[in-house]
């Protein structure tokens, strides 16, 4: 019988245990719960929040930017099943499972329970380094937990968000916003506004496919996830580590299958590469052929399109004043004239690319895909 084992250490600061073990628990559409806690995928006990023994904590390769909150991902697996590998796409999983993505940020000296008030990181793994997968509560303040949740008809999207006392999260459809603010490690302060979707805005997104409208995962697929993690037995290949444990079905050899880079690495990935895996983590899902932003005939999946696709001197179809006056979408060497790098730098809702999931600039992706356009060679003529 396959056993589900998640290989870390976790650190009780203050004590010497750990939850009670706890069966994950699945339920039909009509009757999802009130309370995160009923599914037993996250536990809370002691001031900490842990991944249920049965789940597996997992990683992508490539920054999702979400303000710059932090995101523990797990999923869970019905006992004897697996996910089928897919090529592009999201792998196939099994009725049943569940995939769970709870957004945080760590505290800073000036967070108060009514001023929310966090510090700026960047590194996510070195925050899972830090922090053992195990979130100290006293360190850090949870957001929302949003799950995926395959059913017979396809996937749900449940949201759920943690109250002020973060003892538990509660399903919530209408969505929800609060003030806070950033700072960084040079004490720059900046205030924003989160916003988290509600459940049609989040249909929106992981419906990847237009005419079909149907939800699906944008994490877990091949090029996403083929990364090295770091679990208490060593360091391994994520989608070999799956394969290993009986998570995964049809692997080929590793030399077949795709790998987004880690945008943060500059020594291990050529420029070009990371730029494009940061694009297609954030835009792909929407600029794609198939995608909500097909019309728009600029396609950001790390996928071998003819470089006018990509947006090499591409005028715009309709981001009427998206494009901030400038001509193309791309413009080798001159990233400021570029409408992709001036969506990327606004914060006007009704010209900023994502249109979802910030308020703020992601300084350090624009900075990438700055610096990557402006090595590039060609005119527009």
């Amino acid at each position: 019988m396959r056993q589900f084992f998640l290989f870390v250490m976790i650190i009780w600061v203050g004590v010497g245990c750990s939850p009670q073990p706890k069966e994950v628990n699945t339920f039909l559409p009509d009757q999802y719960p009130e309370k995160l806690s009923d599914w037993g995928v996250l536990l809370h006990a002691h001031q900490r929040l842990s991944p249920n023994q049965q789940v597996e904590v997992y990683q992508l390769n490539s920054t999702l930017f979400t303000d710059y909150a932090h995101k523990l991902r797990t999923i869970w697996l019905p006992e004897q099943s697996q996910m089928g590998y897919q090529v592009d796409e999201a792998f196939d999983f099994p009725v049943g499972a569940v995939i769970s993505k709870t957004f945080y940020y760590p505290k800073h000296k000036e967070y108060t329970k009514e001023n929310w008030v966090f510090q700026k990181t960047f590194d996510e793994q070195a925050d899972f380094s830090s922090h053992g997968f195990s979130l100290d509560l006293n360190q850090v303040h949870l957001v929302e937990t949003r799950l995926l949740v395959k059913q017979q008809h396809g996937w749900d999207v449940i949201a759920y968000h943690w109250q002020k006392d973060q003892q538990d999260a509660y399903r919530e459809i209408a969505g929800d916003s609060f003030q806070a603010t950033l700072i960084d490690t040079n004490g720059k302060k900046e205030s924003f506004v989160y916003v988290a979707p509600d459940q049609n805005q989040c249909a929106g997104c992981h419906a990847p496919n237009h005419s079909s409208k149907k939800i699906q995962p944008i994490g877990p697929k091949a090029r996403h996830l083929n990364t090295l993690v770091h679990r208490a037995m060593g360091e391994e290949n994520q989608l070999m580590r799956w394969q290993r444990m009986g998570l995964l079905k049809n692997l080929p050899l590793m030399e077949y299958i795709p790998k987004n880079a880690d945008e943060t690495r500059p020594n291990e990935f050529k420029l070009s590469h990371r730029a494009r895996s940061y694009l297609d983590i954030n835009c792909g899902h929407c600029h794609n052929p198939d995608g909500p932003a097909d019309t728009s005939g600029l396609f950001l999946d790390n996928q071998p399109y003819p470089l006018l696709q990509i947006g090499f001197c591409k005028p715009p179809i309709a981001a009427g004043k998206g494009s901030g006056g400038h001509r193309f979408d791309i413009v080798p060497g001159n990233a400021q004239e570029s409408i992709l790098v001036y969506r990327m730098a606004t914060t006007d809702p009704g010209e900023m690319m994502p249109e979802l999931g910030r308020s703020l600039v992601h300084q350090e992706g624009l900075a990438l895909v700055t610096e990557w356009i402006n090595q590039l060679e060609g005119r527009c003529d």
